[in-house]
């Protein structure tokens, strides 16, 4: 007997995510951002100052990939890694000028995304939607920490 899902939603939500992603892309292509590294970018500017662990925390994502991606953003001149005061294994992310001059458009294009994206819903039902999402977040958050508990 075959197994079956018994939902689509996640598989829905990947191609949501991966659809976004591609049009983003398309349309930071010009500023040489590569995959993704829009994601990186605004939670660095929304957050001066966040270190390589929260942002790996903030974005689900292992250190590795945080760290490759980082060290692209700050060879382009979008982002600077400075060490911590008290503890110099620590270092702080800042956007740069060519960061901020950015972060704009990118939040733009995600805000007009969204609208495309919640077109035809009320905005009660968006709503809705909205806080049924962040109980879904808050569920997967606890296996994502049971997951990092158990890995170390």
């Amino acid at each position: 007997m075959k197994s079956q899902l018994i939902s689509t939603l996640l598989r829905n939500i990947d191609t949501i995510a991966r659809e976004t992603h591609a049009i983003y892309e398309s349309k930071f292509k010009k500023y040489k951002l590569q995959r993704g590294q829009f994601l990186f970018l605004t939670r660095i500017c929304e957050t001066p100052d966040i270190n390589l662990q929260e942002l790996s925390y903030q974005l689900k994502m292992d250190k590795t990939t945080i760290t490759k991606a980082v060290q692209k953003l700050i060879a382009a001149g979008y982002i600077n890694k400075n060490p911590d005061e008290k503890d110099r294994r620590i270092s702080h992310l800042t956007p740069t000028n060519k960061a901020t001059q950015i972060y704009n458009e990118i939040i733009t294009e995600k805000n007009r995304i969204t609208e495309i994206c919640f077109k035809n819903i009320s905005s009660e039902n968006s709503e809705m939607l909205s806080k049924l999402i962040e109980i879904i977040l808050a569920n997967i958050n606890e296996e994502w920490d049971l997951r990092l508990k158990t890995k170390n």
